[in-house]
């Protein structure tokens, strides 16, 4: 089976040929970490793990970049809303970011490059675009062309004479259509030596240099949320080319996260925090729910869909769970059709949970065997998509939570016991009172009266 992508730049369902072959060479535009992350923000880095799992699936060598924009206006602007240090703002919320992917159990890239890091190469790229006529200096600030730039457009389908950069106009341009690549010094703010000057690195330029510093001027597939269309991956690609770069033969873009039908965000007040949500459902949960609409569609936030998914992954779960312990089988061939057709995770989910009724219609005829081998086929299925219960992220994680879990239950059970107790004494029958209290005792169960009722704990 070949895998075929839907390209962006092209606008078709292209078949995946890589640049090397046997390895696969891919970017993501990581968090700009300016605040706490919502389900919006890590979509995309669950969305394009399963990317990433499903090459490295059919045998190939994957190289996964994913950055972290740790200067820009919006940071800037936020550390001086709450009288922070610029940096200290960009690396509390880094960790944030970490944390969250963490949880989800989204595997770190093969490297995270910083944009602060990488600020001679942005030098070394803008020197490049210059010299080949596409960019100019002017106070200060150094500004790309679109106008020179034959293919200009081309990935968001912009068109030069209604183009609108969506930045304030800076000073020097020669035509507003004109993008900034390095921003002039400015009091308070940030800045680094250049031969134009001090100043600090524009948006755009930080990704067109991290992506071909470490995968090369011309690589397979660059990721990224749909609102990064334009003008931020236009803009990268346009700044490769004019430097002489093919930059990326694939371009993906994943759909948003909604709420009624708008993106997330801090403007509409319906950002949901990822701890928040983690307060509804367990990790795993909420990354299948997130991972199980097709990358390039809208999913729609609510929390009974949510709730929904995590019953979903529950009958997933309880099934491997009355299996036991399997090794990792071989998915159906109709799994590996979903997966090759852009991706398609509803189709591939579908089998998935074809295999579950099957398992549990074999484990109710007595068939173990059957049984064991369509669990095999689960886990596989399930470890592409990061949510295998039993590999050593989830299994790990669901020990963990055991305890908790049983606790409340356990919880559950005693407090209807004392209340009988509670009754029992109201009524002064002793007898009964003296009875619940001895049966828990003898389970290892200690109940203490006071003035807030009675309160029950484990012997040591």
């Amino acid at each position: 089976m070949t895998l075929r992508i839907f390209d962006t730049g092209t606008r078709t369902l292209r078949e995946f040929v890589p640049v090397r072959e046997g390895h696969a060479s891919v970017y993501l535009c990581g968090a700009t970490v300016q605040s706490v992350p919502h389900i919006g923000h890590v979509r995309s880095g669950v969305a394009f793990e399963i990317l990433r799992n499903w090459l490295e699936a059919k045998g190939l060598d994957v190289a996964f970049v994913r950055n972290v924009t740790d200067i820009d206006d919006k940071i800037l602007n936020k550390a001086a809303e709450h009288n922070r240090p610029w940096w200290e703002w960009a690396a509390t919320h880094e960790r944030a970011f970490t944390w969250a992917y963490e949880q989800l159990g989204v595997r770190p890239p093969s490297v995270e490059p910083r944009a602060t890091g990488h600020v001679t190469e942005m030098i070394e790229y803008i020197s490049r675009i210059i010299d080949n006529g596409h960019g100019y200096a002017a106070d200060g600030n150094v500004y790309c062309q679109p106008t020179t730039i034959e293919d200009y457009g081309s990935l968001s389908g912009q068109k030069l004479d209604e183009l609108d950069q969506g930045e304030s106009a800076g000073t020097g341009k020669k035509d507003p259509r004109d993008f900034t690549m390095w921003k002039a010094a400015k009091p308070g703010e940030p800045s680094w030596p250049t031969p134009w000057g001090r100043g600090r690195p524009g948006w755009h330029i930080e990704c067109s240099a991290m992506a071909t510093k470490y995968l090369g001027d011309n690589f397979d597939i660059h990721c990224g949320g749909l609102d990064l269309k334009f003008p931020h991956h236009e803009n990268e690609q346009a700044q490769a080319h004019a430097a002489g770069d093919k930059f990326a033969n694939y371009w993906m873009h994943n759909g948003w996260v909604t709420m009624s039908g708008e993106k997330m965000s801090k403007s509409l007040g319906n950002v949901l925090s990822v701890p928040n949500i983690l307060e509804l459902v367990r990790p795993v949960e909420l990354r299948y729910y997130l991972g199980s609409a097709h990358y390039r569609s809208m999913l729609e936030y609510s929390e009974e869909a949510l709730k929904e998914a995590a019953t979903g992954y529950r009958r997933i779960e309880d099934f491997l769970e009355r299996v036991g312990a399997v090794e990792v089988g071989q998915w159906p061939l109709a799994f590996e059709e979903a997966m090759d057709e852009d991706l398609s995770v509803p189709k591939a989910l579908a089998e998935v949970h074809n295999a579950v009724r099957a398992g549990n219609s074999a484990l109710a005829a007595g068939d173990e065997v059957e049984a064991r081998r369509i669990a095999g086929q689960v886990r596989a299925m399930t470890g592409v998509l990061g949510v295998d219960p039993q590999s050593d992220t989830w299994a790990a994680a669901a020990a963990g939570s055991g305890t908790e879990a049983t606790t409340q239950a356990l919880d559950t059970l005693i407090q209807a016991e004392l209340e009988r107790r509670t009754t029992a004494r109201a009524e002064k029958d002793w007898a009964t009172a003296d009875e619940v209290r001895e049966r828990l005792s003898s389970a290892g169960i200690i109940i203490t009266d006071t003035a807030d009722g009675p309160q029950w704990s484990l012997q040591n």
